[in-house]
C-alpha cells in the first residue's frame, strides 16, 4: 500500500514538473517572440529614420555643382542646411560690397549727401554716374548694390575719409561680426592685380554679414530683388539700376541679392528667400563662373524647397 501511494506520488510530481517545463518553454517561446517583434520592429523604424536622413542629406549632395564652395543658412533656426568647402578663403569680388553699403549707413545716416567726384568716376565700369551729382545715401546704395556700381562704392568710401581709411573701418566690422576669414583691400571687389583679389572671405563669412543685414539694415535689400529700378539723384536725374542678378525675381519670396564677378573669383552670388513667412534662408556660393552661378543657385533653391518639404512630412 504504502508502494502504491509513493508511485502516485511520484507520478504526480513527474506530472507537475512536466507541467512546469512545458510552461516555461511555451514562455519562453512568448518571450522570445515579443523581443523578437520589438527588435525587428526597431530596425524596421531606424531604417525608415536612416532612409529619411539620406533623403534629407542627398538632396543637395547629389547636386551637380560648379560652385567651388557653398553654405546655406537657417535664419530662424540658426542652423546650416548644407556647407561645401564653406570655410575655404576665396576671392569675393563685388559681394564686398554689401560690406561697404553696411559699413558706410552704420557710421552715417541715409539722408546724408554724397558727392560723384571725379576720382570715383575713374573706378573701373561706367555705371551712368556723372561728375558733380549729388545723391542721398541710401539712393546711392540701392544703386551701387543693383547695378554692381564700382563708381557708386568709390564715391561712399571717398565720402568717408577716403578710401584707405573706409577699407579699414569694413575690416574692423569684420572682425566686429566674427568673419574671421575675410579681409578688404577695397570697397569694389576688384581684383588688385592678376594675382590678387579685391577681397577674399569664405561662403561662411559671406552669410554671416547677410544675415547681420538681414536683421539689422533691411532697407538695404529690397532693391536687390528686382530685375531693375529707377532712382533719381538729389540733382532729379534719372538712373535706372539694371540687377546683375539675372534670376533674382525667379526667386520665390526673394529678399536680398548680391552678384560678384571678376577673373580671380569667378562667379559669385549670395541670395536670401523666404520658403514660408518669416523664415529666411541665405544661399552663398563662391568659385563658380559668371553664368553657373545662377543655375547653382536655382538648383540649391529648389533642393532646399524639397529638403523643408521633407523635414515636415
Amino acid at each position: 500500500m504504502k508502494i502504491h501511494l509513493k508511485s502516485m506520488e511520484n507520478k504526480k510530481l513527474l506530472a507537475t514538473s512536466t507541467e512546469i517545463k512545458f510552461f516555461s518553454i511555451l514562455g519562453a517561446i512568448l518571450i522570445g517572440l515579443i523581443i523578437t517583434t520589438v527588435f525587428w520592429g526597431l530596425k524596421i523604424e531606424q531604417k525608415n529614420i536612416s532612409s529619411t536622413k539620406k533623403v534629407l542629406v542627398t538632396s543637395y549632395e547629389r547636386l551637380n555643382l560648379v560652385a567651388k564652395s557653398v553654405y546655406i543658412f537657417d535664419v530662424r533656426t540658426n542652423k546650416v542646411l548644407f556647407s561645401k568647402n564653406s570655410d575655404e578663403r576665396l576671392p569675393l569680388a563685388s559681394l564686398t560690397k554689401l560690406m561697404t553699403a553696411l559699413t558706410a549707413i552704420s557710421i552715417s545716416n541715409e539722408e546724408t549727401p554724397i558727392v560723384i567726384s571725379n576720382l570715383a568716376i575713374k573706378a573701373e565700369g561706367d555705371s551712368g554716374l556723372r561728375v558733380g551729382e549729388k545723391w542721398t545715401l541710401k539712393n546711392l546704395i540701392d544703386f551701387l548694390l543693383t547695378s554692381s556700381s564700382n563708381d557708386g562704392a568709390t564715391a561712399v568710401a571717398l565720402a568717408f575719409g577716403g578710401e584707405k581709411k573706409f577699407v579699414t573701418l569694413m575690416n574692423s566690422k569684420a572682425d566686429e561680426l566674427g568673419m574671421k576669414n575675410t579681409y578688404y583691400f577695397n570697397e569694389t571687389g576688384i581684383d588688385e592685380s592678376t594675382q590678387s583679389g579685391g577681397a577674399y572671405g569664405t561662403a561662411k563669412d559671406v552669410g554671416i554679414l547677410f544675415a547681420y543685414i538681414l536683421k539689422n539694415y533691411p532697407d538695404l535689400l529690397p532693391a536687390t530683388t528686382k530685375a531693375e529700378i529707377k532712382i533719381a539723384s538729389l540733382d532729379k536725374i534719372i538712373h535706372t539700376a539694371k540687377n546683375t542678378d539675372l534670376i533674382a525675381e525667379n526667386i520665390p519670396g526673394i529678399k536680398g541679392s548680391k552678384t560678384g564677378f571678376t577673373d580671380l573669383a569667378g562667379g559669385n552670388l549670395v541670395i536670401a528667400f523666404d520658403p514660408e513667412i518669416g523664415r529666411p534662408i541665405i544661399i552663398a556660393v563662391l568659385g563658380s563662373t559668371a553664368k553657373e552661378r545662377f543655375n547653382d543657385v536655382e538648383k540649391l533653391v529648389e533642393a532646399t524647397l524639397v529638403d523643408i518639404q521633407n523635414s515636415i512630412n
